[in-house]
């Protein structure tokens, strides 16, 4: 078998003890709960979310603009859907100056920085297997010749 693909054996406690731990938090949730759970984990996934996440925990408080020119390729009615959906999450904050021209700013809550530090270790996770990831692919497509 090769490296970083070896089967998980049910006696690896410490694989245990964190199946235990995913089991409880995913048991903490009520049903009520899930669909919730499943929103707020779809900013994890979304290259988006975790894009404005980002620009806004690592520079601070920015315009539209401003962050539209830091995610390469977002449209300007995919970004005001994406920051509507942070804020209503709680993940950022919107400060209309009401001026004119409109000034509007977007920030980071520490609901948002709570988000970002929680995926560093995901995206070093990440990193750290990114040879092993290419390898499985590579392996699955010369396997799977459909």
């Amino acid at each position: 078998m090769e490296a970083g693909t070896r089967m998980i054996r049910s006696r690896d406690s410490e694989f245990l003890a964190t199946i235990e731990r995913s089991r409880a938090a995913c048991q903490a949730l009520s049903d009520a709960d899930d669909g919730l759970k499943r929103e707020i984990l779809t900013h994890a996934g979304n290259r988006w979310s975790l894009g404005v996440v980002y620009a806004l925990g690592a520079e601070g408080t920015l315009r539209h603009a401003q962050i539209a020119r830091r995610l390469k390729g977002i449209t300007q009615r995919m970004l005001t859907r994406t920051l509507r959906q942070l804020e209503r999450d709680g993940l950022v904050t919107r400060h209309d100056h009401r001026t004119t021209p409109p000034h509007v700013d977007y920030a980071l809550t520490e609901l948002g920085r709570g988000l970002l530090e929680g995926m560093i270790p995901l995206w070093g996770w990440v990193i750290e297997n990114a040879e092993k990831f290419r390898a499985a692919r590579a392996r699955f497509d010369v396997e799977s010749h459909d």
